[in-house]
C-alpha cells in the first residue's frame, strides 16, 4: 500500500495555468550556414542546440560524445521557461478542470518552433533509445514505460507517431488497451498489463491501459465500489515494483477541451478516411464527461507517486503536447546516464582483428 509520503508534492514553482505568451516575428534563413537569423531567443537556443548535436559524432572518444549529448539535451531544454516534469506534474491541489486544453504553460514559441523542437529532440531520443537497447542486450534491466490517458480524440496516436518520428522500431513497443476480451476477464486486471511491459532495454507506450480498470467502473458501475477502489493499492504497489525492478515510467493524461473534441469529432464524420476512428459510444463518454473528470481526479490523487508521477498535459495545440511528452521522454533517458557496454572480457579486439585479416 503506498504511503502518504509516496505521493507527489507540489512543486514550489509550478505556476499557474494559463496562455503563454505569443512569440513575434517571423523566422528568416540567412543562407549562410545558420538556419535562422533573428533575435527571438527561442530560435537561437533552437539552432545553437542543432548545431550543438551536429558536432558530437565527430568527438574523438565515446565519453567526449555521451557528454556532449548530455550538454545538447540540456541546452535543448532551455526552450521551456519552466520544465515540463516540473510545471506539469500533478500534485495534490491541483484540479483537472482547472488545466486549460489550450494553454501552453512554458512554452513562449508557435507551432513552427515546436515542430522545430520536436524534430531536434526526436534525434536525441533514438539515440538515447539505441543506447538503452544496448545496454538491454547486455543484461541491464533499465526500461522505459509510457502511458498515455484522455478523454477520445485527445491525440494520444499522434504522440506515438510524432514524438518517435526517428526511433528505431526495434525497441519500441506500441500496445493500445480497449475493452478487455474474455480471456482477459478470466485473470485479475493486472494480467493483460503485464504481458506488455517492456523487456530489458525497450520502451513501450500504452494507448490507455490499466487505469481504464478503475475509471470505466468508476464512472458506470460495472464492479461494486470496494473491487474497483482496491485496485488504486494494487496499481501503487504494481509500479513501485516496476520501477524498483529498473523500469522508469511516464504517466501522462492528455487534457483536451469539449470544443477541441467537439471539432475533432465533427473532422470525422467529414472525412471517409477517418470515419474508422468515430465511434457512437463516444458520444456517451462525452455526455458523461464530468463523471470522467471526477473520477480521473481522483486517480491522479491516489495513484500519483515518486516513482510514478502523472503528468497533466493541455493537448488543445497538438504540436505543445507532443513537445512535452517529447521534452519528457528525452529528459527522462538522459537522466538514466547511460554508457555504451564495452567488450566482453573474452574479446581480444588484436586477436579478432588478426583472425579478419
Amino acid at each position: 500500500m503506498a504511503k502518504d509520503d509516496d505521493r507527489t508534492n507540489k512543486p514550489e514553482e509550478a505556476g499557474k495555468w494559463g496562455t503563454a505568451g505569443k512569440s513575434s516575428g517571423k523566422n528568416n534563413k540567412n543562407g549562410k550556414g545558420k538556419e535562422y537569423k533573428t533575435d527571438r531567443r527561442i530560435d537561437k537556443v533552437l539552432q545553437l542546440a542543432a548545431d550543438r548535436i551536429d558536432t558530437i559524432d565527430s568527438s574523438a572518444s565515446v565519453p567526449e560524445r555521451l557528454a556532449r549529448a548530455a550538454k545538447s539535451s540540456e541546452l535543448l531544454s532551455a526552450v521551456w521557461s519552466l520544465p515540463p516534469a516540473q510545471r506539469l506534474m500533478f500534485h495534490h491541489g491541483m484540479q483537472v478542470t482547472d488545466v486549460e486544453g489550450d494553454s501552453t504553460p512554458g512554452f513562449d514559441g508557435n507551432k513552427e518552433d515546436a515542430e522545430k523542437f520536436i524534430s531536434i529532440s526526436s534525434s536525441e531520443i533514438a539515440r538515447y533509445q539505441r543506447l538503452m537497447y544496448a545496454n538491454g542486450v547486455k543484461g541491464s534491466t533499465r526500461r522505459l514505460l509510457i502511458v498515455l490517458q484522455g478523454m477520445d480524440a485527445s491525440g494520444k496516436g499522434g504522440i506515438v507517431r510524432h514524438v518517435f518520428s526517428q526511433g528505431d522500431p526495434m525497441g519500441i513497443h506500441y500496445h493500445g488497451f480497449g475493452k478487455p476480451t474474455a480471456e482477459e476477464l478470466d485473470h485479475d486486471f493486472l494480467w493483460r498489463v503485464k504481458r506488455e511491459l517492456p523487456k530489458p532495454g525497450w520502451i513501450a507506450v500504452f494507448d490507455r491501459s490499466h487505469y481504464e480498470d478503475v475509471v470505466m467502473p468508476h464512472v458506470y458501475g460495472t464492479y461494486p465500489e470496494d473491487v474497483w477502489r482496491a485496485r488504486y493499492d494494487q496499481i501503487n504497489d504494481f509500479e513501485r515494483e516496476l520501477a524498483a525492478s529498473g523500469c522508469a515510467i511516464l504517466k501522462i493524461f492528455l487534457v483536451v477541451s469539449q470544443e477541441e473534441q467537439k471539432k475533432h469529432f465533427l473532422g470525422r464524420l467529414d472525412d471517409p478516411t477517418k470515419f474508422w476512428k468515430f465511434d457512437i459510444s463516444d458520444l456517451e463518454a462525452r455526455d458523461r464527461w464530468d463523471e470522467y473528470m471526477f473520477a480521473w481526479q481522483e486517480v491522479f490523487e491516489k495513484t500519483s507517486t515518486a516513482a510514478a508521477p502523472w503528468y497533466l498535459v493541455p493537448a488543445d495545440n497538438r504540436w505543445y503536447s507532443r513537445a512535452v511528452v517529447s521534452e519528457l521522454l528525452r529528459t527522462t533517458l538522459k537522466n538514466m546516464n547511460m554508457t555504451w557496454p564495452p567488450l566482453e572480457p573474452e574479446v581480444d579486439p588484436d586477436e579478432v582483428r588478426r583472425r579478419l585479416a
